[in-house]
């Protein structure tokens, strides 16, 4: 093969990331996604583009935060991992997939040509998510009318629910936190999160029984791209009365309340009491998501 030119993009010459195919339609999926142009590299073949990658970060990070756009041609993983591996980043990498493509054999074998270069770069799969839209067509979920919810402006006190909810979780990445550095550290990142969203602060809500005994927590925030549901936990002595889907249904209202057209959301693949809530309250998955984390970093939470 003839030699391989790995560099980055800048505005007068970003118009070469949009000509590798797009077989996972990863143009739809970041329809609402500002990639920066000097956060984009390409390697190139014969003066060909055979392997992309967009960073992404919020408007004031000044650095990526992921790599959420990576394609590879057929035959080209080595370019691929060299992409990655030559990268100023190292960061998680968010494979962002359609919904059923592993029952389509093209869709999985391109999917399988990015995993094999995530692979020979050293990341290795952290996480398999599912990606879901509301949108008024499918219906505003019904309140149960079972919690009374209020803010709480006090960061202390979501601060040592998230401990607690952390304290039995089935999120991988909270999983991660806490091999790493305990539920302190799970607890404090998803603080961190919530502060980072560029969304009124006084959204954030505690969820109380009618006696005010506390069941848990919902964030209903915007990201960069739009209103989006940032979280939702029940604390570990109130969960097995479905009361997740009572903080999901609260959520989604306050957003659409706050004028939002569309509310996206997302859980783990293995989450299924989450998914199953999503599910109730007329959030259909859209994308798949799976998530690798550079080898250095899976192996510094084990």
């Amino acid at each position: 093969m003839t030699d391989l030119v790995i560099r980055a993009l800048d505005a007068s010459d970003v118009s070469l990331f949009d000509t590798l195919p797009d077989p996972l339609d990863a143009r739809t999926a970041h329809r609402a996604t500002r990639h920066r142009p000097e956060w984009k590299r390409v390697a190139l073949r014969e003066g060909r583009v055979v392997a992309r990658g967009a960073w992404w970060g919020g408007p004031d990070d000044g650095e990526p935060l992921v790599l959420n756009w990576f394609d590879v041609a057929e035959g080209e993983q080595e370019a691929g991992a060299e992409l990655l591996r030559s990268a100023p980043w190292q960061v998680e990498v968010e494979m962002n997939l359609p919904a059923g493509w592993r029952e389509d054999p093209s869709l999985r074998a391109a999917a399988d040509t990015r995993f094999a270069a995530l692979r020979a770069a050293g990341h290795q799969l952290l996480v398999e998510r599912h990606l879901y839209r509301w949108t008024p067509g499918h219906g505003l979920p019904e309140r149960p009318g079972r919690l009374v919810f209020t803010p709480e402006p006090d960061d202390a006190v979501f601060l040592d629910a998230l401990r607690r909810i952390h304290s039995a979780t089935l999120d991988a990445h909270a999983l991660a936190a806490i091999e790493q550095g305990g539920v302190e550290q799970a607890a404090r990142e998803e603080l961190d999160f919530f502060n980072w969203c560029p969304s009124p602060r006084e959204w954030w809500q505690i969820a109380r029984t009618p006696d005010g005994d506390p069941v848990g927590i919902h964030i209903p925030a915007h990201n960069p791209s739009g209103p989006c549901v940032a979280f939702v936990g029940v604390l570990p002595h109130q969960r097995g009365h479905g009361y997740a889907y009572d903080l999901l249904a609260e959520c989604t209202h306050l957003l659409v309340e706050h004028g939002a057209e569309f509310v996206a959301g997302a859980t783990d693949r293995g989450n299924f009491p989450m998914a199953a809530q999503f599910a109730r309250a007329g959030y259909p998955v859209v994308r798949e998501r799976l998530n690798f984390r550079p080898s250095d970093a899976v192996q510094g939470i084990r």
